[in-house]
């Protein structure tokens, strides 16, 4: 009964943020949780009692750090995206009657305020086109709700913190952007709402009312989120671990950055564009924005992951008939010199007989098969791994040859 009502906390901790569309399967800046990942990871950590600290090198929404602490483990993960960490540790933290009680009242506070409007709404976010993500009175009441937000709490604060957050579920509620489908794309005029007497502190209301039931589900383990970089793991996080569950970024050019920009430049992590390519270029596998001009420029570097089966696949591509086939096998070669620096750096934090789990899909450029899975079990093994191990979890969308797999292997 105990491990029923830990699994129902962690759903509704959770589901802090956003409910992931299960059938696409994607990340996206309107779906910040994912329950199948969700639950991907919760069968592993239960399947694995003896593991009392588990990583996760990449963090995304903190899955993995959340899943160990409902069910009393040590869970650490680390992104080097400022808005995920700040996400995360909203998710992972503790919040005691007092914080809950406080953050109602300057709930209140801010009700007060955008009902009368006597403050002078926050500037518009540099969002490119702003006004296709949301209609002018959508942008109107959420400059009024986050200027009232940032008057009636301080910076930094758990009543700030769980305002934002339900503040980041209104404004995906109010926006225009659509997620029925592999990449986002925006409403047309038929879907667009017109009703001009939505109520929309109502929405804010039930936002408030939704984090804080979340809030009230404390985890009795710990959960840590850290900013870092996953090729540097052992520069972020301190100990060793016997258990890593992660899912690292795809080999698939999808940025993180441009589907979380909304988000990021409501709560001040981005201010420009520039800013949002360089912090994408950082990333791996990012390729937006000055990151794919920089990308021309790249020349792999000398500790490069050497593999015959990866040159050949870099020379598919490249050969390609296609004018941006010289990039993309740039793009394809970056991505797995950056992941064969992250393995090689996470070494050290590994206890011994430490297992670990990559989910991670393949991909397809120009017809040419990236079986990502192969060449992540080939670096293992070249790394002293063992039990390598590449299981199939499910297809990704309707190209039979994209699939998701767990790939699992063994530290000696």
């Amino acid at each position: 009964m105990e491990l029923l009502l830990g699994n129902e906390n962690l759903r509704q901790r959770a589901d802090f943020t956003y409910k992931y569309n299960v059938k696409t399967g994607r990340h996206g800046w309107l779906r910040l949780t994912p329950a199948y990942s969700l639950k991907i990871v919760e069968d592993l950590i239960v399947a694995k009692p003896k593991a009392k600290r588990i990583l996760d090198p990449f963090c995304g929404t903190a899955t993995t750090s959340l899943s160990a602490a409902y069910h009393a483990r040590e869970g650490v993960t680390i992104d080097i995206n400022p808005f995920l960490v700040w996400l995360g540790q909203s998710k992972t933290a503790r919040y005691s009657k007092d914080d809950i009680k406080s953050t109602n009242n300057a709930y209140s506070g801010v009700m007060d305020l955008v009902k009368s409007g006597d403050i002078e709404p926050c500037p518009l976010p540099a969002l490119h086109n702003i006004e296709r993500w949301w209609h002018r009175k959508e942008l109107d009441f959420l400059r009024l709700l986050k200027a009232a937000i940032y008057k009636t709490t301080k910076e930094p604060s758990i009543e700030r913190t769980l305002l934002m957050i339900a503040f980041c579920r209104t404004l995906m509620k109010l926006s225009n952007a659509a997620f029925n489908h592999q990449s986002m794309s925006f409403k047309d005029g038929g879907q667009i709402r017109m009703n001009l007497e939505v109520d929309f502190a109502g929405i804010f209301s039930e936002d408030v009312q939704f984090v804080m039931s979340g809030a009230s589900q404390n985890p009795s383990g710990e959960g840590k989120v850290l900013l870092g970089d996953s090729r540097n793991v052992v520069g972020v996080v301190d100990g060793k671990f016997d258990l890593i569950i992660t899912s690292p970024p795809y080999a698939n050019r999808m940025s993180y950055i441009r589907e979380l920009r909304p988000y990021m430049y409501w709560l001040d992590f981005l201010s420009n564009g520039r800013d949002a390519g360089e912090l994408d270029w950082l990333t791996i596998g990012g390729t937006w924005g000055i990151a794919t001009s920089k990308l021309t420029e790249w020349e792999r570097p000398a500790e490069q992951f050497r593999s015959k089966q990866l040159v050949e696949v870099l020379d598919k591509i490249s050969h390609a008939d296609n004018k941006n086939g010289g990039v993309l096998s740039k793009y394809v070669a970056k991505y797995f010199d950056d992941m064969w620096a992250h393995f090689r750096g996470l070494l050290p934090v590994l206890d011994s007989h430490a297992e670990i789990h990559y989910i991670v899909g393949n991909s397809t450029f120009y017809g040419t098969l990236v079986s990502t899975e192969l060449l992540y079990a080939e670096m293992l093994k070249e790394l002293g791994f063992t039990n390598i191990v590449c299981s199939p979890i499910r297809k990704r969308n309707s190209k039979k040859e994209l699939v998701e797999f767990d790939v699992v292997a063994h530290w000696r």
